[in-house]
């Protein structure tokens, strides 16, 4: 049994940032803001398990991550993580690294888009956090750094040398995962790493009106498309065929796709309802 553990009790109540379900539409925020929300060993724990308690909430259509004051997330905290970890042996240090890693895989597995909402810098685990979500919707002063070769460490963490070239190539890939240099919201977005940038005062509505829109869709049809997005990175063309094939005529049986025929004849919008 992993020796990291987060909150005890009930999954709906979380001590180590907060967490509110209202009308389909979950929320974490990380808020540890004099720390600008760096990652503690009780705060990663409690991130992977609710992420993996996630799916069973019918509630939730959508879920975003966001942080708390001037940071999203400042990766993991220097003296609760780092300081620890070097008096610790290769066992504990791997148990750790395989917890972070549940993390990004929980976030890819739950069938529920994730929208990243970077108030902030995210830097380190914040920054592969970001990078796990679905949509990331940046502030204009928000930023990116995968810092890892800055502490010694491989810039391979968590995920991100098998997501980030996927999204902007392995030249740049290996130019912001050695380098570790900052990147600005106008470089993410030239670069596909933001869906959309807005003006400070305007992150909260427009990832709000993101999350609405995701919320009141198809949730069957966005769950299927998540997931054979993460499958297909891997297979060739003959498995992804089929794989497409098998889920749309699947997907054809749904109340969902007969509720947009009958929209379609009636002139209306289609009432989606997940089923």
């Amino acid at each position: 049994m992993t020796p990291f553990t987060g909150s005890p009790g009930a999954p709906d109540s979380w001590d180590h940032f907060r967490f509110d379900v209202a009308d389909g539409i979950a929320t974490i925020t990380l808020d540890r803001p004099d720390k600008l929300n760096a990652l503690t060993f009780e705060v990663y724990a409690d991130l992977r398990d609710l992420l993996a308690w996630l799916p069973g909430r019918e509630d939730v259509q959508v879920l975003v991550i966001t942080g708390e004051g001037r940071g999203f997330c400042s990766g993991g905290d220097v003296h609760a993580i780092i300081g620890e970890l070097l008096k610790s042996d290769r066992d504990r240090m791997l148990d750790f690294t395989r917890m972070t890693g549940a993390v990004v895989q929980n976030m890819r597995d739950l069938p529920v888009p994730i929208i990243a909402s970077i108030n902030g810098v995210a830097a380190g685990a914040g920054s592969v956090i970001a990078l796990a979500a679905d949509f990331r919707v940046m502030a204009r002063s928000a930023s990116f750094a995968f810092l890892f070769t800055k502490v010694g460490l491989a810039g391979a963490d968590m995920g991100s040398a098998y997501l980030l070239p996927r999204m902007v190539g392995l030249s740049r890939a290996t130019e912001l995962l050695m380098l570790g240099e900052t990147i600005s919201s106008a470089t993410a977005e030239a670069l596909g790493l933001a869906y959309r940038v807005a003006e400070d005062r305007d992150l909260a509505s427009v990832t709000n009106e993101l999350a609405r829109s995701l919320a009141d869709g198809p949730a069957r049809a966005y769950a299927a498309t998540k997931s054979l997005l993460t499958r297909e990175l891997d297979v060739g063309l003959a498995e992804a065929l089929e794989l497409e094939a098998t889920t749309q005529a699947e997907l054809m049986t749904t109340a969902d796709h007969a509720e947009f025929y009958a929209a379609f004849n009636e002139g209306r919008k289609p009432n989606w309802t997940g089923t």
